[in-house]
């Protein structure tokens, strides 16, 4: 599960303040939750007393602000340092839950998962955030799938047209150029779509965030981050894909969606381009379940320099 990487667990705006949520990494469960202060705490998601999953709790939140989560069976509260009060007591414990390591940049949430780090963290995402507006997350889901599956479907160029086949209507992939530079690189291509009427758009509102032609430039950060550069008729996007290592067997992704609008209509249409990436996670998800990962694979098509990237990457690590 490639540890030493950094992986990015969350962007502050999917924290609803003093809401628990679940979150798993490298086979570990944990709750994580951001109080009113903006301290955002990650502790192991089993109560110390009986077991209990502490995301299944509810936040108590002090006069200063922080707050505490807190067990839905016993209603023990455990703060940022895994620190309760047991009942009949006032005195706190010593730490009975251990912290997750966080780092959090520009409010990207980040953690190596207790390993020692490999990589340094990318700061393309905090450049992005500067550069664009955030316009939201879409499309979280858990699948059952290794890591190394899903990074090798996210850098297959060829399969525009028959897994996006129905949504991009693609007619070809125009290769032009990857740049390699270890553990990050480029791709650059073309797809053309099938020309449709307004009447045939109108059926399928969807296709007028599309241009005739994409232009499509991909940069890419090992293992964890896949960001597609476009254009449309309301401006320019960034459309981040992050993947996290839940377990050996089953792996998280999720979007972050960036955008610079030129046209009033832009904002207007956001729900609308948070689903069109929706639905791109989930004709992935589903053709993930459609494949036998041990297959044999005896052809080779043109342009798979980025999953050969990707297979170099995992080997060498």
């Amino acid at each position: 599960m490639l540890e030493g990487a950094p992986w990015l667990l969350a962007h502050k705006s999917m924290l609803e303040p003093n809401k628990p949520l679940k979150i798993s990494l490298y086979d570990k469960d944990y709750v994580i939750w951001q109080d009113t202060t903006g301290l955002v705490t990650a502790l192991p998601n089993t109560c110390p007393h009986m077991g209990a999953m502490l995301s299944e709790g509810w936040c108590e939140v002090r006069q200063d602000g922080t707050s505490a989560v807190v067990c839905p069976f016993h209603a023990l509260e455990f703060d940022s340092d895994g620190c309760t009060v047991l009942p009949g007591t006032d005195k706190k414990t010593l730490p009975q839950l251990k912290p997750l390591d966080l780092i959090v940049q520009d409010d990207f949430i980040w953690s190596y998962g207790g390993y020692e780090p490999k990589l340094s963290i990318p700061n393309i995402l905090e450049k992005i955030n500067r550069e664009y507006e955030l316009i939201g997350y879409t499309a979280d889901i858990s699948i059952e799938t290794d890591l190394r599956s899903m990074l090798l479907i996210m850098h297959d160029y060829n399969h525009q047209n028959g897994t996006h086949r129905d949504l991009f209507e693609i007619t070809e992939v125009k290769f032009e150029q990857f740049i390699d530079n270890g553990y990050h690189s480029e791709a650059f291509f073309q797809t053309p779509t099938a020309p449709k009427t307004f009447w045939q758009k109108l059926k399928q509102p969807n296709q007028f965030l599309l241009p005739n032609i994409i232009q499509a430039h991909l940069e890419n950060y090992f293992p964890s981050i896949v960001i597609f550069y476009g254009s449309s008729p309301f401006g320019r996007i960034a459309q981040c894909h992050l993947f996290v290592p839940e377990s050996a067997t089953k792996t998280r992704t999720y979007v972050l969606l960036f955008g610079e609008g030129n046209n009033p209509l832009a904002k207007l249409l956001k729900n609308q381009f948070l689903g069109f990436s929706k639905v791109v996670v989930e004709q992935d998800v589903d053709i993930l379940q459609k494949i036998y990962a041990d297959a044999p694979q005896k052809i080779r098509l043109n342009n798979e320099v980025g999953m050969d990237w990707v297979k170099r990457n995992i080997n060498d690590w």
